[in-house]
């Protein structure tokens, strides 16, 4: 392995070696084999999300046909598939493409410096020693997520400092921590909250999921039927095919259905709950959101596990505010107390993009909130930076996918014209003003005064349909008035 010396210069560095990463390493060796590649990850093994996070029942929050990568299939039989089986599944696609070679572990970038007389970046590196480094590279592709690694979401509620059990942070999940036998409160209604309640209630004595607002579920089969029929009579790469183009146009339809007639599909999903759920359950008050569907992402339970450990009694929906923590648990506004033993905060992330490095160009910062996304991958006014944010309304990894081989695309252009980069450049009249993403789950808003803000047309807005952005990113000219191709 190389060192990372001042004078080692890489055509393309990519940052992040989770999902995004492998996809963006992959393609560049395929489309651009005439590339020098590295692949920095700033932890000690590749998986990111997946490597972070273990809470227990960790999952897939989309089927594994399209959360796949589209160059390996996946191989497993169940549609949604637990944590540790997505890390095989990465593992082995690392090593099999002879990806892990690009990997350098324990390599944190902590700055960025683009010059255009020298046209490239000056990359500033911490390795896991606390060693700095600096090495240069003609592009960058920032795959390393989309939210802060380091913390999560973690409000500091009243009297939390009172409470003698354990309080946990998914994010942050010890290893040692036992609640076999125990009382557990986890605090949220999210897609970590619904996967955690089915694990923990297992071993737990109870387990309550205390919400503020409930959040739209949608029970799915945890493998899926028409796949495993395919399987007897096609081969494995035909069936997964298949399979994926109809998982992607189901997906596709699903979201279109509940942006059209929201009120029906919403009374349809509180219908499957219901016949889930013991007899008279409060179905309105619990699991009724003050949303729409998909103005925030479902939560997806496979073979509706959430729905039968409430139906054992080993877990139960409060749906309340937290006045605050005490010796023994949460007292609520109502006057209720939820006695506990382990109180986990699955209360959401804390989202930053560019793994919360600010990019200088010639030596002015760039400040995302005053710049534009361009097709969602780049930034106006920024040369030779992409970064890598997936679907909110599908598979991130459709859209990883199609990022990496436009990237790719972008950098053969760029030599083919002769010039030394590309950069997008507003046109008079285009002004951003919408948010990065139509979203209102509560990271989105959270962080939406820092990010980006999308125009009004294209192609500085980013369209959530995966179907449209193969053609849009996929196969469109990049020669579209707007991304410009400088410095020859």
């Amino acid at each position: 392995m190389p060192a990372d010396t001042a004078s080692e210069h890489l055509d393309v560095l990519v940052v992040g070696a989770g999902i995004s990463g492998l996809s963006a390493g992959w393609h560049l060796r395929q489309r651009c084999p005439d590339k020098t590649v590295a692949i920095l990850e700033a932890r000690h093994e590749l998986g990111g999300t997946w490597s972070l996070f273990r809470y227990p029942g960790i999952r897939s929050d989309s089927d594994m046909y399209t959360f796949g990568f589209g160059f390996r299939p996946w191989p497993g039989a169940k549609a949604i598939a637990d944590g540790d089986s997505i890390m095989r599944y990465l593992h082995d696609t690392a090593r099999e493409s002879g990806l892990d070679a690009l990997i350098r572990y324990g390599h944190r970038v902590t700055g960025l410096a683009w010059s255009s007389a020298d046209a490239r970046w000056t990359v500033e590196l911490e390795r896991a020693g606390g060693e700095r480094a600096t090495l240069t590279a003609g592009f960058v592709v920032m795959a390393s997520g989309y939210y802060d690694y380091a913390h999560g979401h973690d409000p500091a509620f009243p009297g939390r400092e009172r409470f003698g059990g354990r309080i946990v942070h998914p994010q942050l999940w010890p290893q040692d921590l036992d609640w076999t036998g125990k009382r557990v409160v986890v605090i949220g209604s999210g897609a970590t909250a619904v996967t955690l309640v089915p694990a923990m209630a297992k071993d737990a004595t109870h387990v309550t999921m205390l919400q503020r607002s409930p959040t739209w579920i949608l029970a799915m089969p945890g493998e899926d039927a028409f796949a495993r029929v395919l399987g007897r009579v096609l081969p494995a790469r035909l069936r997964h095919a298949v399979v994926r183009a109809k998982n992607v146009l189901g997906a596709r339809l699903l979201f279109a259905a509940c942006r059209r007639w929201p009120d029906r599909v919403g009374a349809k999903l509180l219908e499957w709950a219901r016949r889930r759920l013991p007899p008279g359950y409060d179905v309105e008050r619990h699991f009724r959101p003050r949303y729409r569907p998909w103005e925030q992402r479902l939560c997806i339970v496979p073979d509706g596990d959430f729905f039968t450990a409430i139906r054992s009694g080993r877990a139960s929906v409060a749906t309340d505010h937290v006045a605050s923590f005490d010796e023994t648990g949460i007292r609520l506004r109502s006057g209720e107390h939820l006695d506990a033993d382990v109180i986990v905060t699955a209360t959401g992330l804390e989202l930053q993009l560019l793994s919360g490095v600010v990019p200088t160009v010639d030596g002015q910062p760039v400040e995302l909130a005053a710049r534009m996304p361009y097709k969602g991958i780049m930034l106006s006014d920024v040369p030779n930076l992409a970064m890598v944010f997936g679907y909110t309304n599908a598979s991130w990894t459709l859209r990883a996918d199609l990022v990496a081989a436009w990237v790719c695309r972008v950098v053969n252009e760029t030599d083919r014209v002769g010039a030394r980069w590309c950069v997008p450049r507003p046109r008079p009249g285009d002004t951003g003003t919408e948010p990065f993403v139509d979203f209102s789950s509560g990271y989105f808003q959270r962080a939406a005064a820092r990010l980006p803000k999308q125009g009004a047309r294209a192609p500085w807005r980013a369209d959530q349909d995966y179907l449209l952005e193969r053609r849009t990113i996929g196969r469109a000219p990049l020669d579209d008035g707007v991304l410009r191709f400088e410095g020859g």
